[in-house]
C-alpha cells in the first residue's frame, strides 16, 4: 500500500514537472521566461538527486512555482483592456507615447492643453478607437474633475492601469536671480503641483487596478544647472514627492517610477517668439539702467554671433542644444547676470 501511495505521489509530481515545463517552453517560444525555463530543470535535477520524497519535492517545485508565477506576473500581462492616462500629449514624450501604447492595444486617455492644436488633430485623425483626445489643463481643477468622471465611466470594472504625468514647461533659461516669480510660480504649477493634484485625484482608481504612476521628471532636478533654478527646482520637488509616496503606496500594491530624461528635440522649449516675448517680461521687470544694458549686450552677442555663424551642420535629431547665446554683464560687484536665448534657426 505504502509503494502504491509512494508510486501515485511520484506520478504526481512527473506530471508537475511535465506541465511548468511545457509552460515555460511556450513562453521560451514567445521569448521570454528563458531563465525560469533553465532554473526549473536545474531545480528539478537536483531534487531527483537529492530528495527521495516525492511529496516533499511536489512541495518544494509547487514554491518555485509559485514563486515564478510572482516575479513574472506583470510581464505575462496582456496590453489588452489596459487603461492608460498621459498628459501633455499636444507634442513631444507625451504625443509619441500616446501613439506607441495605441498601437500595442492599450485603452489611452491622451490629455492635451488644446485640443485643436496640431498635435491633438493628429491623434484624433491617425489614432484608434482605443485612444482618447481629452482637453486637460493639469492646473485647472474644473478640466481634471471632468477627466476623472469621464475616465471613471469608462474604467469602472478594470480602474487605471497607469498615470503617466508627463505634461511640464522650462519657462525661461536665465539667471535664478533675474527670473521673474510669476515664472517660477508657473513651472512649480505645472512642473510639481499639477502632477501632485493628478496623482491625488486618480490614486483611487490607480490602487483599484495595482497599478503604476509614473512622473516624467528631468535630470535637472537632480544635478543643478546654469539658467535652470526655476524649473530644475520644480523636477527637484517632483522627484522628492516621488521618492516619498512610493514607500507610501508600496503597501497597496502602487508603483510609483520616475523617468529623467536628456536633451530631446521636444516642444517643450516653443518658438523662438515666444522666448522673445518672455525675454521681454524679464527686461520689463529690470531697473531701466539694467534693462538698457541687458537689451545692449543681447543685441552685440547676436551680431557677434552671426559673424561668426558658420554654414550649419545637421544636428543629432535626437538631441537639441539650448543654451543659445548667453548675454553677459559684469556688473559694479564683479558678479555676472547672464539671458539666455533660444536660436532657432
Amino acid at each position: 500500500m505504502e509503494e502504491a501511495v509512494q508510486g501515485c505521489v511520484g506520478l504526481v509530481y512527473d506530471l508537475l514537472m511535465v506541465v511548468c515545463v511545457g509552460f515555460l517552453l511556450l513562453r521560451v517560444a514567445q521569448g521570454r521566461s528563458v531563465r525560469w525555463f533553465v532554473l526549473l530543470l536545474v531545480s528539478g535535477g537536483i531534487l531527483n538527486c537529492l530528495v527521495h520524497s516525492s511529496a516533499l519535492k511536489i512541495g518544494l517545485v509547487s514554491v518555485l512555482c509559485s514563486v515564478v508565477h510572482y516575479v513574472e506576473r506583470d510581464v505575462m500581462m496582456t496590453a489588452a483592456n489596459k487603461a492608460v492616462l498621459i498628459t501633455g500629449c499636444d507634442s513631444g514624450f507625451g504625443h509619441e507615447l500616446a501613439q506607441v501604447l495605441d498601437r500595442a492595444g492599450m485603452r489611452v486617455f491622451a490629455g492635451v492643453l488644446d485640443e485643436l492644436s496640431p498635435g491633438a488633430l493628429k491623434l484624433k485623425e491617425s489614432a484608434s478607437v482605443n485612444l482618447t483626445v481629452l482637453q486637460l489643463d493639469i492646473t485647472n481643477n474644473t478640466q481634471i474633475t471632468q477627466t476623472h468622471q469621464f475616465i471613471k465611466s469608462q474604467t469602472d470594472k478594470t480602474g487605471l492601469w497607469a498615470l503617466v504625468n508627463n505634461a511640464g514647461v522650462l519657462g525661461y533659461v536665465c539667471d535664478g536671480e533675474i527670473l521673474p516669480m510669476k515664472m517660477y510660480k508657473s513651472c512649480l504649477d505645472v512642473n510639481f503641483l499639477g502632477s501632485v493634484m493628478m496623482t491625488h485625484t486618480f490614486l483611487p482608481l490607480i490602487r483599484q487596478s495595482r497599478g503604476r504612476v509614473i512622473n516624467i521628471t528631468s535630470m535637472a532636478g537632480e544635478v543643478p544647472l546654469v539658467g535652470f533654478a526655476g524649473y530644475g527646482a520644480s523636477k527637484a520637488a517632483l522627484n522628492i514627492y516621488s521618492g516619498a509616496i512610493r514607500q507610501e503606496l508600496s503597501s497597496w500594491g502602487v508603483r510609483v517610477i520616475i523617468v529623467q530624461p536628456g536633451a530631446f528635440r521636444t516642444n517643450i522649449l516653443g518658438s523662438s517668439e515666444q522666448w522673445e516675448r518672455a525675454q521681454e517680461q524679464i527686461l520689463s521687470g529690470l531697473s531701466e539702467e539694467d534693462s538698457r544694458e541687458f537689451r545692449q549686450e543681447s543685441t552685440g552677442s547676436r551680431e557677434e554671433k552671426d559673424r561668426q555663424r558658420t554654414p550649419r551642420r545637421e544636428s543629432n535629431p535626437g538631441r537639441h542644444e539650448h543654451t543659445g547665446a548667453i548675454c553677459q554683464r559684469t556688473a559694479p560687484l564683479g558678479y555676472r547676470r547672464r539671458l539666455h536665448y533660444i536660436n532657432s534657426d
